[in-house]
């Protein structure tokens, strides 16, 4: 479908995937997005302040090195992340100690920097090792970088541990079905309402950019089920308002096919809905449970086929 929009949303996707790695500790923790360093729109990416005790050591491999104050950047996966960038982001995380309320509220030794992005960054390991500074790997993609003004990591998203780290990894254009099937698997029991909309956010973003790998998973009996029911929320309203919606025309008509006709009309509406709202082909056929033909039939102006009553 030519006219589905293409503009994958990553960072909120990012956003929602970093809350979900570090759901151990999330009660402890106030993340910012876009954090405003002035007046002006000069903004951190994700900003992660400690509450409480700034040297307790988080769970998540990736909060290792953090302390109090913690300025994180995502690139997505057609964003470069070149020297220039890390410079950058160091700048920001000077700005944001310099603009604190009083002075050295904000300690040099409190702050750190962490990069994110999915394919390896050779180039700019290369330039800082010729300018005298150290990289190590730490973990599975994540290497440390010895010798700046803060500490700093650089995450490797597709390199990171499928099972610890699926919600980084599933944030993709060439996503990995396995990466898919672990995610579904790790978040297929999450109940809370935070958790959930985070869960909705990923997925969302995967789903855009991937649309062949998700229309296998809609093919396999047992995946489809794990994402419909992560998406039962969701799907559930759409069902709701379809059913309202077709039941008052259908009353209105005071006739069984008349309710029927109303149910057909009032879910066409609904999908057409989700289809302006920017869902995918793919999420619109798992919410409403029609066919691909049926939906673009419907997207395409032609009259919803009414069931037999």
């Amino acid at each position: 479908m030519k006219d589905l929009p293409n503009k994958i949303q990553w960072h909120p996707a990012f956003y929602a995937a970093v809350e979900l790695e570090f759901k151990e500790d999330v009660r402890e923790l106030n993340l910012t997005e876009e954090y405003n360093l002035s007046k002006k729109p000069i903004c951190i990416d994700l900003l992660i302040i400690k509450e409480g005790d700034r040297d307790k050591i988080l769970k998540n491999e990736i909060g290792h090195i953090m302390r109090k104050h913690n300025v994180l950047e995502y690139k997505g996966p057609d964003d470069e992340l070149s020297i220039d960038t890390l410079y950058k982001v160091i700048g920001y995380a000077c700005l944001y100690k310099g603009y604190g309320k009083t002075v050295n509220e904000i300690p040099a030794k409190e702050l750190t920097v962490s990069l994110f992005r999915e394919a390896y960054p050779r180039k700019l390991f290369e330039e800082l090792e010729g300018e005298g500074y150290r990289t190590e790997k730490k973990y599975s993609g994540i290497y440390y970088v010895f010798g700046m003004q803060f500490p700093v990591q650089v995450v490797v998203t597709g390199q990171l541990e499928r099972e610890a780290h699926s919600s980084l990894r599933v944030l993709s254009d060439q996503v990995d079905i396995e990466d898919v099937r672990t995610f579904l698997k790790n978040t297929g029991g999450m109940t809370d309402v935070r958790e959930r909309k985070n869960v909705d956010a990923v997925l969302q973003a995967s789903v855009n950019a991937n649309r062949e790998v998700y229309e296998q998973i809609r093919r396999d009996s047992i995946m489809c089920e794990a994402l419909q029911e992560l998406m039962k929320d969701e799907i559930e309203l759409y069902k709701k308002k379809s059913r309202e919606q077709g039941m008052a025309q259908g009353m209105a008509q005071g006739m069984a096919q008349g309710m029927a006709q109303g149910m057909a009309q009032g879910e066409a509406q609904l999908i057409r809905n989700m289809h302006k709202n920017g869902l995918t082909l793919e999420q619109i056929m798992v919410i409403s449970g029609k066919s691909e033909a049926a939906v673009m039939d419907i997207l395409a102006g032609k009259e919803p086929v009414v069931e037999a009553v």
